[in-house]
């Protein structure tokens, strides 16, 4: 999780219209089939003690439709990572809600969002995060053990995935025997097997050089092709690019929301 000091807020694009009932809490949102992520009034605030609270994000309304590519850029200390960690379900909001594919998940319970992120996302780290006495194929089956696939199912969809990235020849390699680029390549295997709504990539090209990221973001490009909808987090101008969108946040709020095309 960010440090509390390293966060803002952010609020851009649409304000999401919806009734409330008498007691405040929100009645079914009526968005889009499109619209694969929505939040609305949301805000993060830690408490530093002695009644010195950090609001880390304050009032975010925000769409992003299926099938979208967006970046989202800021500096340290500007609310980006704060927004990844709500829209990744990895914490919940201080206030406010969050819709993902069309479910309320900002009120959910620990339990629930772990079902919610191993199902409904899918995740790609700048430090790949794979297991280092796995394969890459166990590597890859991981999240499906967790959502109790048979096995035969799940390492027929492992291979699958792998195949898809460009990994189908490294299967039973271990991370160290693989050079960063095709680790980031395996992460992103493990990533699309579930078939998640949303591929959530947290600095992708991070760790690796040049033309390696290049091949990586790529890579992004064929999956966003294919009809996935990826959120790209990044500092980087030039990995941000390739997105559609741009969402550049400071001081926890969003300054700016421009689409490419």
């Amino acid at each position: 999780m960010p440090e509390p000091d390293k966060e803002k807020d952010m609020a851009t694009a649409e304000i999401l219209s919806m009734d409330r009932p008498g007691n405040d809490r929100p009645a079914n949102l009526a968005v889009p089939d499109s619209c694969m992520i929505a939040t609305e009034d949301l805000w993060k605030t830690y408490d530093m003690g002695s009644e010195q609270q950090v609001h880390a994000l304050r009032g975010i309304n925000l769409r992003i439709q299926r099938n979208e590519y967006v970046a989202i850029m800021g500096p340290s200390g500007s609310g980006k990572s704060t927004l990844m960690n709500l829209i990744g379900c990895l914490d919940s909001p201080s206030k406010g809600q969050y819709w993902l594919n069309q479910q309320l998940v900002s009120e959910l319970d620990d339990d629930e969002l772990a079902r919610i992120r191993n199902k409904e996302i899918g995740f790609v780290f700048q430090t790949f995060n794979l297991l280092a006495r796995a394969t890459s194929l166990h590597n890859v089956e991981l999240p499906l053990i967790y959502a109790g696939v048979p096995s035969a199912e799940r390492l027929e969809r492992a291979k699958a995935s792998l195949t898809a990235v460009g990994m189908g020849d490294r299967m039973n390699h271990k991370p160290n025997e693989l050079s960063g680029g095709q680790r980031q390549r395996v992460a992103v295997a493990r990533a699309l097997v579930n078939k998640p709504a949303i591929i959530l990539a947290d600095e992708p090209t991070g760790n690796l050089d040049s033309q390696t990221g290049n091949e990586i973001m790529a890579l992004f490009d064929r999956l966003h092709s294919e009809g996935n909808t990826i959120v790209l987090v990044t500092h980087e101008h030039d990995i941000a690019e390739y997105a559609h969108r741009i969402i550049y946040i400071k001081d926890g709020v969003v300054a700016k929301d421009e689409s490419k095309r």
